[in-house]
């Protein structure tokens, strides 16, 4: 079971869920306890507790909390069989990372982002259930590490707000045009790239926008460091957890799969040429320098696609101040009464109907599943075409629906602009949001107080 699990949160790390990022963690720490617990013991005598480390504009990181992120990545690092970088260097590579997090947490209570309790419960049932793990079992899972609920729940409760402070701040500042989407579908068919998936670890070294030239090439240097490393057999995912800036550096840099083509031009090149295990030269970009290995490639298929859609119209009754649920009932009911004698569908839906489609006889078009609210959608699908349903309650008010048509349609082409729109999405998110996380680093008042960490 615990193999599975692995691979399941690894597979939700890579699409960036942090449910399952979190879940990974428990896992790894539930199930290393007296494997590791020798170097956990030597980790605690050896760094002091109880005294200040770093101070983020106006809150402090203890040297307690840094000890124990250690300790956890340490049991992470040795459950997959990866070498320890030396703990200088992995506690400095983690008091920036809480630093990070930090300040992002900073940044979501100033923008007045929060996650309620019912929310914070839905998320925790979908991690279980993300695991094949019941309820009970989870907890099993929470108790056998150690690990409260309550502390659990602080720790979910922080990374909700996280994701949602990254979507807010990153997707706003993302725009994919129509004209981008028709390039790469053009560029997609023309190239010599192709459409296979590729499974990649990377190995970032930031850039910050305010570095001069010396520290630019200083960072080329590290890149180079690492380079040298993998050239003498170490393993990618040791030099990742030792050198790597990336928010994955502690799970080897695993990417997961990706089409080639949200891998950007500059690594599409370079990949395709490649043999699985192969590790590309440095990359410079905009960022930092990337090096990446090559795990896996598969072919991606572009599947045709059918759907049900329904040609429909309705009238609808709003509820209002002015009118009651149940006035609007009985405006409804005494409309199907009218239409079951005979009155025109359509025309009626001119005369009666407050909704926009009104003026147009209560035509809402081609309906493809989803387009409306499942009530509705529920009622309608039950219809043949030219039957007319009894009154349907949506969080609208009453509809009346008439099914006019049915069709299966092909609908390929608007999902391959879904997957290119996705790619693009995905391409210019990455940057933006390495550009987003430098600016909220920049702008933090940061003071370190241990000269050893």
């Amino acid at each position: 079971m615990v193999k599975n699990i692995r691979r399941i949160a690894y597979h939700h790390i890579n699409q960036a869920s942090f449910a399952c990022q979190i879940m990974l963690m428990l896992i790894i720490m539930a199930i290393t306890g007296k494997a590791v617990a020798q170097q956990t013991v030597a980790l605690s005598q050896a760094i002091p507790v109880d005294h200040i480390v770093a101070v983020v504009n106006e809150e402090v990181i203890t040297r307690t909390e840094l000890n124990d992120v250690i300790q956890n990545t340490v049991r992470q690092l040795q459950k997959q069989g990866i070498q320890l970088p030396p703990l200088e260097v992995l506690g400095k590579q983690l008091l920036e990372r809480l630093i990070l997090t930090r300040a992002q947490l900073q940044r979501a209570k100033e923008l007045g982002i929060s996650v309620n309790d019912t929310e914070l419960d839905k998320t925790i049932r979908n991690i279980a259930k993300e695991n094949k793990l019941s309820m009970g079992e989870f907890y099993a899972v929470l108790e056998q590490d150690g690990m409260g609920l309550s502390q659990f729940r602080d720790e979910i409760r922080n990374e909700v707000l996280m994701a949602r402070l990254k979507e807010r701040e990153v997707n706003s500042r993302i725009n994919v045009t129509e004209a981008e989407i028709d390039n790469f579908l053009r560029t997609q068919k023309t190239s010599s790239i192709g459409n296979d998936e590729y499974h990649v670890a990377h190995i970032l070294i930031q850039i910050l926008e305010q570095m001069d030239a010396t520290q630019i090439e200083a960072k080329r240097q590290r890149a180079e460091a690492a380079m040298r490393k993998l050239q003498d057999g170490v393993e990618f995912a040791q030099v990742s957890a030792e050198f790597s800036d990336a928010p994955n550096a502690m799970q080897g840099g695993d990417l997961g799969w990706r089409p080639i083509m949200q891998m950007g031009p500059s690594f599409a090149e370079i990949l395709v040429k490649m043999q699985r295990g192969q590790v590309t030269p440095i990359i410079q970009s905009p960022v930092g320098f990337h090096i990446l290995k090559l795990l896996g490639r598969r072919p991606q298929e572009t599947p045709v696609v059918i759907i049900k859609q329904t040609n429909a119209r309705h009238i609808l009754i709003k509820i209002s101040e002015l009118i009651s649920e149940d006035d609007a009932h009985r405006m409804i009911m005494q409309i199907k009464d009218r239409i079951d004698k005979g009155a025109n569908f359509a025309e009626t839906a001119k005369a009666h109907s407050e909704d926009a489609s009104g003026s147009s006889g209560g035509d809402l078009g081609w309906l493809s599943p989803g387009d409306t609210v499942p009530e509705f959608e529920q009622a309608m699908d039950a219809l043949l075409p030219g039957q007319i349903s009894s009154p349907i309650r949506t969080q609208f008010g009453w509809h009346l629906i008439q099914v006019v048509e049915r069709r299966s349609q092909d609908v390929s082409d608007e999902q391959q602009r879904q997957v290119a729109r996705k790619a693009i999405h995905g391409r210019k998110a990455e940057m933006v949001m390495q550009e987003w996380l430098q600016q909220l680093r920049d702008q933090a008042y940061v003071e370190y107080r241990a000269e050893d960490i």
